[in-house]
């Protein structure tokens, strides 16, 4: 199974008699589920059941559902609400008679929220049961697009991960051959050192191999080496899993750039640090694309 992504955008479109309406679907990403739905007035009773049609298919991701109505007749399906009209022409004379403001303009009084009202195609309860019952399918022919770009997107996202993980791996493999020539790095380069202050003076290879233990010690990286490698796997499983797996990714990678710091202050020489730079680079990478997978 392939992981799945947090981005998508579907649609789908439904009728029933004179009504007829478009879903729109998208998502993107999101540290959990977050549903906003937008629909035209008198269709606020399918909001809790759309909800729980978008839980049923996602984990994470803000998704946003948009119900537009299509009818051939555009004043169609909507008319004035006398009582909120009158109530708005009220206060706007109030208000202009109070502060000597402009009076107010047809189109700002209609803007108002609740003096254009849907004209109800459905008046009747059954009716009204019926067609939400009939956009509510509508959407979950949406959703159900919307999970399948999101599959597809997200296996899209998985050979860009395992790309990613092969650099780490293979990154992580040059880090070791490094480090196993460390000791002996270390020690020519503590005896060029010491010869050039202390010209005159004899060093003891004793003494010599003491320090240059004690310098190997400190630069020792195999532990670090080892967590990457295990990281690596780790992560290897949970791109094979498709389950939702982004939070233990976002995780993983976070461990990934601990190591990679580590490494990089252990360096006794230029390429390992280079090595270890390059490594946090990725790594960066991986982190900002994990955060994609839901």
């Amino acid at each position: 199974m392939s992981i799945v992504s947090m981005t998508g955008f579907a649609e789908s479109h439904g009728a029933m008699g004179a009504l007829s309406w478009r879903w729109e679907v998208k998502s993107v990403n999101g540290r959990g589920l977050d549903i906003r739905l937008r629909t035209p007035p008198g269709f606020d009773s399918i909001e809790p059941a759309a909800r729980v049609l978008s839980a049923e298919r996602f984990k994470r991701g803000n998704l946003q559902a948009t119900l537009m109505l299509e009818a051939p007749d555009t004043g169609r399906g909507f008319k004035v609400d006398p009582v909120a009209l009158a109530a708005a022409i009220r206060i706007a004379r109030e208000l202009c008679d109070q502060h000597g403001l402009a009076p107010a303009r047809v189109d700002g009084l209609l803007a108002l929220k609740g003096v254009i009202v849907a004209d109800e195609l459905a008046s009747d309860p059954e009716e009204r049961a019926a067609r939400d019952a009939a956009v509510l399918e509508s959407l979950a022919t949406a959703l159900d697009s919307l999970r399948r770009a999101r599959r597809a997107e997200g296996a899209k996202l998985a050979k860009v991960l395992t790309g990613m993980l092969d650099e780490i791996e293979a990154l992580t493999a040059k880090a070791a051959g490094l480090a196993a020539a460390t000791p002996e790095g270390l020690r020519a380069r503590l005896r060029s050192q010491l010869d050039d202050l202390l010209a005159d003076t004899a060093i003891s290879e004793e003494r010599l191999a003491q320090e240059a233990a004690m310098l190997a010690v400190r630069a020792d990286i195999r532990e670090e080496l080892d967590r990457l490698k295990a990281h690596v796997s780790e992560a290897r499983r949970l791109l094979s899993a498709g389950e939702a797996v982004g939070r233990r990714l976002d995780f993983l990678s976070q461990e990934f750039n601990r190591e990679a710091n580590t490494l990089c202050s252990k360096s006794a020489d230029i390429e390992m640090t280079q090595t270890g730079l390059a490594l946090k680079a990725v790594i960066d990478q991986l982190r900002e694309q994990a955060q994609n997978v839901e």
